[in-house]
């Protein structure tokens, strides 16, 4: 399913700036270079609606970074190869610069 058209839960062009910078904060967090590893995503439901995405790095050797936008809270948790949690962003909905920064 690709994500780009979400309804109402997130505009279109604010997940590509969401994609981009999720990109960015896993690369960066593994010195992986941007743009050369596939990423997959899921859209997450809590009973009928949406609650979050689900981001999956697939890195070389089998290495998997991943990270999770919850929509309630605005918030992104990413996730080391390990499993470990290494980073949270809150997005501030006022003001779009943290994803526009990516």
């Amino acid at each position: 399913m690709h994500l780009g058209d979400l309804g109402g839960a997130f505009a279109a062009p604010h997940i590509e700036q969401l994609r981009k910078l999720v990109s960015k904060v896993l690369c960066t967090q593994s010195d992986f270079e941007e743009g050369i590893f596939r990423i997959s995503e899921r859209m997450l439901k809590r009973g009928q609606g949406m609650c979050g995405i689900f981001f999956c790095l697939h890195g070389p050797r089998s290495v998997k970074l991943t990270a999770v936008w919850e929509c309630e809270q605005n918030s992104i948790r990413f996730y080391g190869s390990n499993g470990e949690k290494f980073k949270t962003i809150t997005l501030d909905s006022s003001n779009d610069s943290q994803i526009a920064a990516a």
